[in-house]
Formats: structure tokens, C-alpha cells, sequence
């Protein structure tokens, strides 16, 4: 039985072509996001017919051609206004009607994946929805008991699985060739908990699908061939993940700045395809940028993120293979159950051997070009504890060194090193502070879980007091601040840390 025809679709830099080049490389638009939002007024080709008649005469001005045949993407919460007075509680359940968007129709020419249910976008200049960070929405919804909402907003992955065959980036044609990391299944008990077991039948092939997509060329590994896809055979026969994006080309929605930096590494000695495939892979990581990608620790011209084997990942498709055990068993397939529950084991197996490290008492990524462990401590070693993958004695040799070097004064500091991008010192990040107060939890440790929840808590509150905004990321080391780093402004909004705050809250108030 041939496989399915999933539908595939052009982004803007295939479909507008030297248009999309001109207003990239002309800075029309202070972002490179702007303009791939951007929603056409005419067909493509239309537009391209009249750029190509007009771009030579001595009065054409970029600008203004963009503005008559396009309409220009607008802040999620424009024209949104909110009250300090209200609490942070208050103010996030206020927010989620702003941040939800209608189900979508089709518009051609725009970057847009049409989704047929309401779902909800993170904020700012992110106007779409985005894979990991739905999971830590999802938590805030159910605290808000907006039910309905998780509903759709799970169908809507479900969606994209049916029509594109994995759950890309975000619902834009240019997240097609990459996906983010796997919390769908997550997403999936999350809803089995509220409507009862049978949703993770209902949801059966949607979870074998993303399996099949995040296992893809399994088939084709050999100790000759030892990478394909987004899987790596290692010495002995383990088969582990690693992020992955195969286009040889700057991404449209970041077209300038990985241009420039394309010079940087060329004069390093990186060709630019490799470059672009390692940047595409770090965003599927959604760790986008840190050192903890970086070949030589301190630029961001060296990311080689997709020769890493990252033990975040590893651990989210361990969950993966239980749930689809689950489910199996749900179902009444006891073989497939049987087999599942055999992958997930033979997974944890690997992630003890490969991602351990004894003599640091932490977990480390690992290097497929060096076939040794990283340097990179970094909140990832986290999630071992959180799907309950180690041992009491690794639980305790994490806990500590999280204590020592991680714990800052607004919350949990993403890795120890300031390299300016955002996903580094000094910065801490809403989902990485629930895996890690969820991960000290499953082990006990809940004095230390409390003072770390407590203090993003109040650091969040005290920057909403500040500037009526909840942020997309925050400066723990420094809580007077609100970022530091990153390759754009700092976002409001914003879907995941509203999620996360009103999931702590409720842990924290019972």
C-alpha cells in the first residue's frame, strides 16, 4: 500500500522569487519576518507580472508597492490595552481571547497554513501558532478550564498531521520542512486526562504518524550510513534522534540576518549550505540560538546543531513510544503495545549510556563529530528527571548542581554561558521552568521546586506591574530587567508564560 500524499506548498522565498530577494535585501522592513507575513492582494504572479513591469522605472519605489499589493501583519494584540491594577491571574485570562485567532480560510499567495479550528498564538511578532510552545499553553487553558479550546487547538495538530504528514514549526509554508519538539503526544494525555483514556485511541493514528516522521530512514542507517533524516544509528546499534532540516537555503523569515551571517562563517571555513541546514536545525530544537549548538562554544556562525544528538529530544520521544504503548493497549493491540513498550525501553537504555555523565553528575548532549559528549550545561538535563528517566542517585547529583549554578533570582537560568542569544545566560524560559519544577517534584525535591517556582512567579508578576506585559522570555540573573540577547525584540503576549504562570499558581495556591 503506497504511503499517503501529504500536500506540500511554496514559501515565499520559492514563490515571490528576486521580489522576495529585493524587499529582504533592501530593508523595506526592520524584521525579515514582516514581509513572509505579509498577505497578497492579487495573485503571485499578478504581483510579480507588475514588479517586473515596473521596477525599472525612474519612479518606482519599493516600499510603496509592497504597501498597494499587500497587506502588512499587525501585532496579535494590537490595539489591546492592559490594566496593572487587574493581577497577572486576571490579566492572562483576559488575554486569552485577544491571543486566539478564528479558524482560518485559504488566501493564496500567503504564507499562512489554514487551520480549521480557533487556536491560539503566542504574541508579538509571532502570529501564527507554534508547535512546543501549544503544549505549555495547553496548560493554562486547563487551568482557565477552557476545555473547548485545548480540544481544537489538539485538533488542529491533528490536521496538520493528516494533511502535511508531521506537525511543522508553526503554520506557515515556511516551517515545511521542519518540525519542532515533539509534544504532541503530551498535548494528547493532557486531553486524556480531561475527556477520559478513549482520546488516545482517537488520536491512534495521528501519534503513529508522528512517530513514523521523527523515525523516518530508520531503514536506511547502516555503519557506513550511520545518519539519515532525523535519526543516528551509534556504535553498538542504537537508534537515537537528532533535530534536522535538509533545505540548503537562508530561512525566509530570517533571510537577512543569516545572510550577513553567512559571511561570518564563510571566512571560517563553513560552506553556506551547511550553515543554513545546522541553522534550521537549531529551530527545530526551538532553542534558537545558544551556545549550547555552538562547535567552538562562543559564535553563532559555528551552530551545528544537527550533529548533535540533544538529550531533550531523546527523552520527548521516549514519551512518544509509551503513549503509543498506551494506546495500543487501549485499543486492544497487545503485540503493538508489547513492541512500543520494548522501543521505549531499549530508548531509556541508550539515553543512560549516551547522555550520563558520572563524573559531572549531569546529562550532557552528545557530539556525533567528536563521538563524545558536549561540554553544554543546560537546563535540558532536566528532562531525564521529568519523564522520570533517572535514577534517585542521578535525581540528586542534577538537583544539586541545578542548585549550585542554575537557581538565580528570578527562577532557572538557561545555560551558564552569555554568548547575547536568547536561549543562554542570562535569560530563563517559561517552559524550561516546569519541566524543571515538574522534573524536582518526581523525585521529591519540592523545597527546591517551591523557591524556584516562586521566584519566576514573582518575577513575572513585578515585570507585569512594571509594563502591563507578560514576556516571552526573562532576565532571571538580573530581575530588574526583563531580557537579554536574541536576534529580535523582546515579545509580549505571551502564550507559554501565560500558560506556565497559571499552571505554577495553581501548584503553588493548590
Amino acid at each position: 500500500m503506497p504511503p499517503p500524499a501529504y500536500q506540500t506548498a511554496l514559501a515565499p522565498d520559492e514563490l515571490f522569487g528576486d521580489f522576495f530577494l529585493e524587499v529582504q535585501l533592501s530593508r523595506i522592513f526592520p524584521d525579515s519576518k514582516t514581509f513572509v507575513d505579509c498577505v497578497p492582494l492579487m495573485a503571485p504572479e499578478a504581483i510579480l507580472a507588475l514588479y517586473e513591469s515596473q521596477k525599472n522605472k525612474p519612479n518606482f519605489y519599493l516600499k510603496a508597492f509592497v504597501d498597494q499589493h499587500f497587506t502588512l501583519p499587525d501585532s496579535p494584540a494590537s490595539g489591546y490595552s492592559s490594566d496593572v491594577t487587574v493581577s497577572t491571574t486576571t490579566h492572562i485570562d483576559q488575554l486569552w481571547d485577544v491571543l486566539t485567532r478564528s479558524p482560518d480560510l485559504p488566501v493564496e499567495g500567503s504564507s499562512r497554513l489554514p487551520l480549521p479550528y480557533p487556536y491560539v498564538v503566542p504574541g508579538g511578532r509571532f502570529r501564527e501558532i507554534f508547535y512546543w510552545d501549544s503544549y505549555f499553553t495547553l496548560l493554562g487553558l486547563k487551568q482557565a478550564g477552557r476545555v473547548n479550546l485545548i480540544r481544537n487547538m489538539v485538533d488542529n495538530f491533528a490536521y496538520l498531521i493528516d494533511t502535511y504528514g508531521f506537525i511543522p514549526n508553526g503554520n506557515r509554508t515556511y516551517f515545511l520542512s521542519r518540525s519542532q519538539p515533539p509534544f504532541f503526544a503530551l498535548m494528547v494525555q493532557l486531553l486524556a486526562e480531561l475527556d477520559g483514556p478513549d482520546v488516545l485511541t482517537r488520536y491512534l493514528p495521528h501519534l503513529q504518524q508522528e512517530y513514523t516522521f521523527w523515525m523516518m530512514g530508520t531503514d536506511q542507517l547502516t555503519a557506513d550510513h550511520p545518519m539519515e533524516k532525523r535519526v543516528v544509528r551509534l556504535e553498538g546499534g542504537s537508534v537515537l534522534n537528532r533535530y534536522f532540516d535538509a533545505t540548503p537555503r537562508p530561512r525566509p523569515e530570517a533571510y537577512l540576518k543569516e545572510v550577513e551571517l553567512t559571511e561570518v562563517a564563510n571566512a571560517l571555513g563553513i560552506e553556506s549550505k551547511t550553515l543554513y541546514g545546522h541553522m534550521r536545525a537549531a529551530c527545530e530544537s526551538g532553542w534558537d540560538f545558544s551556545s549550547r549548538w555552538f562547535n567552538d562554544g562562543q559564535s553563532l556562525a559555528t551552530t551545528s546543531a544537527a550533529t548533535i544528538l540533544p538529550v531533550d529530544l531523546n527523552c520527548l520521544l521516549y514519551s512518544l513510544e509509551q503513549t503509543l504503548a498506551n494506546a495500543y493497549r487501549q485499543q486492544g493491540d497487545p503485540a503493538e503495545s508489547e513492541r512500543f513498550t520494548q522501543l521505549a525501553e531499549t530508548r531509556k537504555t541508550a539515553i543512560e549510556r549516551i547522555f550520563w555523565n558520572e563524573h559531572r553528575g549531569f546529562y550532557l548532549d552528545y557530539d556525533l563529530m567528536t563521538n563524545r559528549q558536549t561540554t553544554a550545561l543546560t537546563l535540558a538535563a532536566a528532562f531525564p528527571l521529568f519523564f522520570g528517566l533517572a535514577t534517585s542517585d542521578q535525581a540528586k547529583q542534577v538537583h544539586d548542581r541545578l542548585c549550585e549554578d542554575f537557581l538565580k533570582p528570578g527562577g532557572w537560568v538557561t545555560t551558564l554561558v552569555r554568548s547575547g542569544q536568547q536561549w543562554d545566560a542570562p535569560n530563563g524560559w517559561a517552559p524550561l521552568q516546569w519541566i524543571v519544577y515538574k522534573g524536582l517534584m518526581n523525585y521529591g525535591f519540592s523545597e527546591t521546586a517551591a523557591e524556584g517556582r516562586d521566584r519566576w512567579l514573582a518575577l513575572n508578576d513585578r515585570v507585569f506591574r512594571g509594563t502591563g506585559k507578560l514576556m516571552e522570555k526573562y532576565n532571571v540573573e538580573d530581575d530588574t530587567l526583563t531580557t537579554g540577547g536574541g536576534n529580535y525584540p523582546n515579545q509580549d503576549g505571551f502564550g507559554w508564560t501565560n500558560g506556565v504562570y497559571l499552571q505554577l499558581m495553581r501548584d503553588k495556591t493548590g
